[in-house]
């Protein structure tokens, strides 16, 4: 069926229930480690819990991928958002009444692993829902969605959290969770049930091995590509993950109340300029191709370098935080950028019988980097104290020489999208 328009009710409706959903998440994503950061005082521990909280979601990405081949997409957004309200709920019940550590540990592991096996069944919904010539608005308008909701995430979370404690963000996150569920059960995604032989860890296994192939032999592009994506978050997006609330709440001097309400704040601006790569996406997509991608990894280090200059230059606490926003809003909004662009010719470049499948190895390879770069920059910014500047010079270094010598692959990706 070809759609003309980009807006049809499904489509609609998925996108109100990742505004939904989304919101909730991300609320939760800054209190709960921003509660276990105050309540221990330890970045070294603050990045081991994210790096840890990040593996179990790998693990589930190929799985999340199998699964929206050959389940109904929307009965897994609403069984996997059915299931978060319930465990938010359990935490409830259970917080104060044991080790915040380990129980704050389980959560975030439970929470990424659920979303690892969400985000498979979200992208691969879109060329099912949307004509071929919409995919990279229809992959703008998800990001937009998820920027936004990112935006107004932290900034009410940093209220909330700063007047009124965990408790509120938990029962709000729940009701969000509860609230996009129910939206999700009126989706209608056209499904064709695939027939299976042998038990299902041969058939999963046997799925995993087709797309790795397909990536390895048939488009080694695609991995190549993935690998790009990959290192930009390794040393961009962990960075400033872990930089952002260890030097606001701990470094720059400011009061605990205060500290988080800024540092709540700054997550808002970063959600922003997310927001702007993602309208950038949907006003450039026609022209947006591949081989500009060095140029726009380039000025995402270049806004690590401002950063970094303004900690090593600037003495005045809210200076230095005002420039930490602002080079992390515009690496944000280049990132963005970047990132719409590479799944949008990741599905183009790939057969709609294998995108879940794909899709799902291409996002295990892209955000497996983060948890090992939130582990090494949590054990950095431990020790390296009065040095802060000195890791945002050195990705900034090593992010430019990766732009100048893989500019080839991202011709490549024009020549096979044009063919």
């Amino acid at each position: 069926m070809h759609r003309k328009t980009l807006f049809q009710k499904d489509f609609i409706l998925v996108a109100i229930g990742q505004i939904i959903s989304i919101f909730g998440n991300q609320i939760l994503r800054y209190a709960l480690p921003l509660y276990l950061l105050n309540q221990t005082g330890s970045a070294a521990l603050f990045g081991t819990i994210l790096a840890c909280s990040f593996i179990p979601m790998l693990l589930l990405f190929p799985i999340g991928g199998i699964i929206a081949d050959r389940v109904n997409k929307r009965n897994i957004m609403v069984i996997l958002d059915f299931s978060t309200a319930m465990l938010l709920s359990l935490f409830c019940l259970l917080v104060g009444k044991i080790d915040i550590v380990p129980l704050m540990a389980i959560t975030m592991i439970i929470l990424y692993g659920i979303q690892g096996a969400y985000q498979p069944a979200v992208k691969a919904s879109i060329p099912v829902l949307v004509d071929s010539s919409h995919i990279m608005k229809a992959n703008s308008v998800v990001d937009m969605i998820s920027s936004i909701a990112s935006m107004a995430g932290p900034v009410i979370g940093g209220l909330l959290f700063s007047v009124l404690g965990l408790t509120p963000i938990l029962y709000v996150s729940i009701g969000c969770f509860f609230a996009s569920a129910v939206m999700e059960i009126f989706i209608h995604i056209p499904f064709e049930k695939k027939k299976t032989t042998g038990n299902i860890f041969a058939t999963g296994l046997g799925d995993i091995k087709e797309s790795f192939r397909f990536m390895f032999r048939e488009r080694p592009v695609l991995w190549k590509a993935s690998l790009i994506f990959a290192s930009s978050n390794l040393l961009l997006i962990s960075l400033i993950m872990i930089a952002l609330p260890v030097l606001i709440t701990q470094h720059l001097g400011f009061a605990s109340d205060t500290a988080n309400r800024l540092y709540g704040f700054a997550q808002g601006v970063v959600a922003t300029g997310a927001i702007l790569g993602g309208l950038l996406a949907g006003v450039l997509s026609e022209k947006l191709k591949a081989r500009v991608s060095p140029l726009i990894l380039i000025g995402c280090a270049l806004s690590i370098l401002l950063e970094g200059i303004a900690l090593q230059a600037l003495s005045a606490p809210m200076g230095i935080y005002v420039v930490l926003l602002i080079g992390s809003g515009l690496l944000l909004t280049l990132q963005t950028l970047f990132q719409i662009q590479m799944t949008a010719y990741m599905q183009m470049l790939t057969p709609k019988d294998l995108i879940g499948k794909v899709i799902s190895c291409y996002m295990c390879i892209v955000m497996g980097t983060i948890p090992l770069g939130q582990l090494v920059f949590g054990f950095v910014f431990e020790h390296i104290e009065s040095s802060a500047y000195l890791p945002f010079y050195i990705v900034a270094l090593i992010m430019i020489a990766i732009s100048i010598f893989t500019r080839r692959i991202f011709y490549g990706m024009d020549h096979l999208a044009e063919r």
